[in-house]
């Protein structure tokens, strides 16, 4: 087994289909085959399931591709200093986000860090808090934006900001609403927030319970686009952040209202703690902080109108 053989294997693990890791490998087709037989070869273990559709991880396959993921990435982190070395910024960086950071920022950031750093290759993915962390934690993601103060999962590396939570309703609002509102307030309402797996709601739990109030949804639902649409044109309320609030807000379609008292969320970077945070890492996270620190205080403000 040599490092090219891993290489391979975690390319075809990751796209599941053959042709296409071999067109992001630049090699043809039946040379990754050829290497992978080979390396199932020296194991005496077959280390995919081959379809007509492409192929998925056995469990052994499964146990290789923890074992090797952070031998290959702490490889590309010896190559990526060593070339820093020479004043250049380069490698592969994996980055997991909530939905709500996914949403607000990644159209404005992934071009600027392209246009900043073009020997940078950016994979991104979102996902919930938690399996974000087991992600960083495994290998597969070199960084993750996590709800921050999450039970167990890999520590912040580096906090962002905290960010209000508001109240949002439709433009035009079936009853009123006030300026500065309660989980008292809405005891009434007919709410639409995430589900319990979301990394959100638990944060909403804690706070309501904390108040003396427990919630009871009419609707869950986890993207938080969707809870944006059917607010706005429904009569019933939600509670999430400014940033996934926001361009509902620029477009109009919502209104928004503080907490009282301010009901706040923190979120942060969190990277393995076994490993060293690259230049390019490092770089990606000055761009993403500083594209979200801008998208909350646009959306805080179009809240506090």
């Amino acid at each position: 087994m040599d490092l090219k053989q891993m290489q391979y294997f975690l390319c075809l693990a990751q796209e599941r289909n053959v042709t296409r890791a071999a067109q992001r490998l630049n090699i043809v087709q039946p040379a990754l085959s050829m290497q992978i037989a080979k390396l199932e070869k020296s194991f005496s273990k077959r280390l995919f399931f081959r379809t007509p559709q492409g192929v998925s991880l056995t469990p052994a396959g499964e146990e290789f591709e923890r074992l090797v993921a952070p031998i290959v990435k702490d490889v590309d982190r010896a190559r990526e200093e060593m070339a820093r070395l020479d004043g250049k910024v380069a490698g592969r960086v994996s980055v997991g986000m909530i939905n709500s950071v996914a949403q607000s920022t990644l159209a404005i950031s992934a071009p600027r860090i392209a246009k900043a750093y073009p020997e940078i290759e950016l994979s991104v993915c979102d996902g919930y808090s938690e399996t974000l962390m087991e992600g960083v934690l495994s290998g597969q993601l070199d960084l993750a934006i996590v709800n921050a103060r999450m039970r167990g999962g890999a520590p912040p590396v580096r906090h962002i900001l905290d960010e209000e939570m508001m109240i949002a309703h439709a433009a035009s609002p079936r009853g009123k609403f006030p300026r500065l509102a309660s989980f008292a307030a809405i005891a009434k309402a007919e709410l639409v927030i995430p589900s319990r797996r979301h990394g959100l709601r638990r944060i909403l739990d804690d706070a309501a319970a904390q108040a003396g109030v427990s919630l009871s949804p009419r609707l869950e639902i986890d993207s938080l686009p969707a809870i944006c649409e059917v607010v706005a044109s429904t009569g019933m309320v939600t509670i999430l952040p400014g940033i996934a609030l926001r361009m509902a807000l620029e477009a109009g379609s919502i209104r928004a209202h503080r907490f009282r008292p301010a009901l706040v969320r923190s979120i942060a970077w969190v990277s393995n703690p076994r490993r060293v945070v690259s230049s390019a890492m490092q770089a990606v996270m000055d761009i993403i902080s500083e594209d979200l620190q801008v998208a909350a205080d646009a959306a805080c403000g179009l809240g506090r109108r």
